[in-house]
């Protein structure tokens, strides 16, 4: 049995899942926690490959099937060479994002459905997160926060899509409510940084 804690990030893009992910680390590392960030599609050597294969605009050709496999073959990876010896080791790991991404992305946005669930049934290889922080916030306003920056492949998909994945998200919070903690992303870095701190202490000290 693993000694560790295992927390995910999730939410649309814009949501703010980086400042808060180095936010928690920081309290808990205070808090005497031997924490590792890592991150999703990436945290290997060979992730990190697959993510730029993903990611990479110029290829725009890509199949929705062959994106699902390609995201799972880098979870696959991570969950083997980081996460699960990091847990063995008693660490906390934050990853941000992870399969939820890809039952959202990919299940819902891409209507691949059921599949996603499968495929990634090896990947995981039955390490699943002890809590999902999930961080709200409307498509359109994501969008607007990352404006200005260079947009990848899968943030250049469309509206639609994002709103598919938005509400697919939604629909995991409600099936799976003893992991996921939905959070309102929409107030300030503070006021988010505070709820997501009492909500991981009290799953944390559930047990």
């Amino acid at each position: 049995m693993k000694k560790g804690y295992f927390i995910t990030f999730e939410g649309g893009d814009g949501a703010g899942k980086s400042t808060q992910i180095n936010i928690l680390k920081d309290e808990l590392t205070a808090a005497g926690y031997d924490v590792i960030l890592t991150r999703e599609p990436g945290g290997t050597q060979i992730s990190e490959k697959i993510r730029e294969i993903i990611l990479d605009p110029a290829n725009g050709e890509m199949d929705d099937m062959t994106e699902a496999f390609l995201y799972a073959a880098a979870r696959a990876q991570i969950v083997s060479e980081l996460i699960k010896p990091a847990l063995g080791e008693g660490k906390v790991v934050i990853c941000d994002r992870f399969v939820d991404s890809s039952i959202a992305y990919q299940g819902f946005g891409r209507g691949l459905g059921d599949a996603i669930g499968v495929i990634n049934t090896y990947a995981v290889d039955g390490c699943m997160p002890d809590v999902t922080i999930l961080l709200r916030l409307d498509p359109e306003k994501g969008s607007s926060r990352i404006a200005d920056r260079e947009h990848d492949r899968i943030e250049q998909a469309s509206d639609a899509f994002h709103r598919k994945v938005y509400e697919g998200y939604l629909k995991l919070e409600e099936l799976y409510p003893d992991r996921i903690v939905g959070i309102d992303a929409s107030g300030t870095i503070n006021e988010i940084a505070e709820e997501i701190s009492i909500r991981v202490k009290e799953m944390m000290n559930r047990g």
